[in-house]
């Protein structure tokens, strides 16, 4: 049964990223992709669609993203397509939500079909953390999740918490809370690049650099990263 669950979980990740691609090469134009008026034509697009049905395609991005997740897709091109396609706000919200349960739906996966392997694979190599986790389990994975999960691959991060069998209800909302600032960030960059196309006549590196909707949530990101840094230092370090 596990065997056949992995082949349908390999095919099934197959599939979806083929779809994915089809349809978003299937709308690109690639002679085009050095021609700025076409990323202009494309962001028109999008915004007419997205604005025609917005909460229909809320409910598309959500069962994407979800599906996506669960099958250890990455996190960091949805933030920004959220971002895009829906504004900082409404885009962060999805995407939390979204991620939350799909990073939720991947654990319970592992959980229960691959419980032995994690901890096969995994509990050597992280037997601190599990000592840690098992003191206050939602305080130090939201910690986890305010890191950026230590630099562990997404996919890998979403697995981990088998290793100290942490309750769904904990992983979901330190989940949803943890996620906020990285989040919005990413959103918010994503928000700047869709204005900043819409606004601008030609591309320029450095005046999107330049551009307070990129900027700010770059500096904001550093900051994020310093914090994250010193939260390591002190909650996660070899000394515990």
């Amino acid at each position: 049964m596990t065997k056949s669950l992995k082949l349908f979980l390999g095919i099934s990740y197959i599939i979806i990223l083929f779809i994915f691609l089809y349809v978003i090469f299937s709308y690109v134009e690639l002679s085009r992709l050095d021609d700025f008026l076409y990323y202009k034509e494309l962001q028109i697009y999008l915004e007419q669609m997205v604005g025609k049905n917005l909460y229909f395609n809320l409910l598309i991005f959500f069962l994407f993203s979800l599906v996506w997740i669960s099958l250890l897709g990455f996190g960091s091109p949805l933030l920004l397509i959220s971002g895009i396609l829906f504004g900082k706000w409404i885009g962060t919200f999805i995407s939390i939500l979204s991620i939350s349960v799909g990073s939720l739906a991947l654990y319970s996966i592992a959980s229960f079909f691959f419980k032995d392997l994690v901890h096969n694979i995994l509990e050597k190599k992280f037997i601190k953390y599990i000592h840690l986790f098992r003191r206050n389990e939602f305080n130090y994975f939201l910690a986890f999740r305010l890191t950026g999960g230590l630099g562990i691959p997404f996919g890998l991060q979403n697995i981990l918490p088998v290793l100290f069998n942490i309750k769904k209800i904990n992983y979901f909302f330190a989940s949803f809370l943890g996620f906020v600032p990285m989040f919005f960030i990413w959103n918010t960059i994503g928000s700047g690049l869709n204005q900043y196309i819409k606004l601008s006549d030609n591309f320029s590196f450095i005046n999107l650099l330049l551009t307070k909707e990129i900027y700010l949530p770059i500096i904001l990101f550093l900051v994020v990263m310093l914090v994250s840094f010193f939260i390591k230092k002190k909650i996660f370090s070899n000394r515990n």
